[in-house]
């Protein structure tokens, strides 16, 4: 599987681009991602980020670990290692061979317990690969 980890470099404990990604997203939607890529940021103490494909980004060393994305109605929680990951409450959308997202809106904020419960685990199978 390590040759199969999404690998990002320039990460940075703070980073200024993903602050103006917040700043420049001030509505419901914005907050939402905010709250959710903070619960990402304090995963762990190594967590770092950037901008990544014009999403804030979180990084356990150079592997991708989640994003956020905010869209039209909807919040998109990722991960990169989604398919990968422990899901009893059947939160994570998505096909793709690796990644899986949550979709968190005003309306319908989903479980956020178990949504921490994936940031967690996300972050602890970042951590194998290090």
């Amino acid at each position: 599987m390590t040759s199969q980890l999404f690998r990002l470099h320039g990460a940075n404990k703070h980073s200024t681009e993903v602050e103006e990604w917040f700043k420049a997203h001030p509505d419901d939607l914005g907050y939402i991602a905010w709250y959710w890529f903070d619960e990402i940021r304090a995963a762990g103490d190594d967590v770092a980020e950037l901008l990544h494909d014009r999403c804030p980004t979180a990084c356990v060393g150079d592997i991708a670990l989640a994003y956020v994305n905010a869209f039209k109605s909807h919040v998109n929680v990722g991960f990169y290692m989604g398919a990968d990951l422990p899901d009893p409450h059947q939160q994570l959308q998505g096909s793709g061979k690796r990644m899986r997202h949550v979709k968190v809106s005003p309306v319908t904020a989903g479980d956020p317990e178990a949504l921490k419960a994936l940031i967690k685990a996300a972050y602890q199978l970042c951590k194998q690969f290090q």
